[in-house]
């Protein structure tokens, strides 16, 4: 069993400040850089308990002092899904993925919704994070969203065409509503207006945004 129950994964998208490392400190975390997400570890002094990738997209290699696990370039995962994997193997449930979102690849934000919903599969749980963002995957279960007040908040369906949801708290409350793909109500742009907020999830996969301003 790690000494640390967390795992934090840093991607290879441009992180723009050091703020999001207040929110997420990296000592409280197992740390894995993914690929370029070394560097960015190195530009906000965070040291990494591992580094994973083919360094495809690395300016500079990781030094061989420190704990490196080389992998092809043609492969059927990206980086990202290999860093969780590896700390998947280490016994953690609980990540979170900084530098995965944004950037000019839009295609890898996606591939990282992908990875959220592997961790769900496996019975753990997954953030995407920036500064101002927190992107997860909720089934069957509840969060409670606790001195939030103003947080944008907006759910999808997910892996499906329908789920069915609830919230308390929010400027918008529903109760066992359903939202479907393309339908009424949309569940784009609520906010959240009590310091004790909560979304369930009831029936299906919700993504849920949240966004702080």
């Amino acid at each position: 069993m790690a000494e640390k129950q967390k795992c934090m994964i840093i991607g290879a998208s441009p992180i723009k400040d050091a703020a999001v490392f207040s929110q997420y400190r990296p000592s409280d975390y197992f740390v894995i850089c993914a690929d370029a997400g070394f560097e960015t570890a190195l530009k906000y002094q965070v040291t990494p308990d591992l580094i994973v990738g083919d360094f495809d997209s690395a300016a500079h290699k990781p030094p061989k002092s420190m704990n490196t696990i080389t992998i092809p370039v043609k492969k059927d995962v990206t980086d990202t899904m290999y860093a969780v994997m590896q700390g998947l193997s280490r016994g953690f449930t609980s990540f979170v993925l900084l530098g995965c979102l944004g950037g000019d690849r839009f295609d890898h934000s996606i591939a990282n919704l992908e990875v959220l919903e592997y961790l769900l599969e496996q019975g753990a749980r997954g953030t995407l994070a920036d500064e101002h963002t927190q992107v997860l995957l909720l089934k069957g279960s509840r969060m409670r969203l606790s001195r939030m007040k103003g947080t944008t908040v907006s759910v999808f369906p997910y892996l499906g065409s329908f789920c069915n949801v609830s919230y308390e708290g929010l400027l918008y409350p529903l109760s066992h509503r359903t939202l479907t793909c393309a339908g009424v109500p949309m569940g784009v742009s609520n906010s959240v207006v009590s310091d004790q907020a909560e979304i369930s999830v009831h029936v299906g996969t919700a993504l849920i945004v949240l966004y702080h301003p």
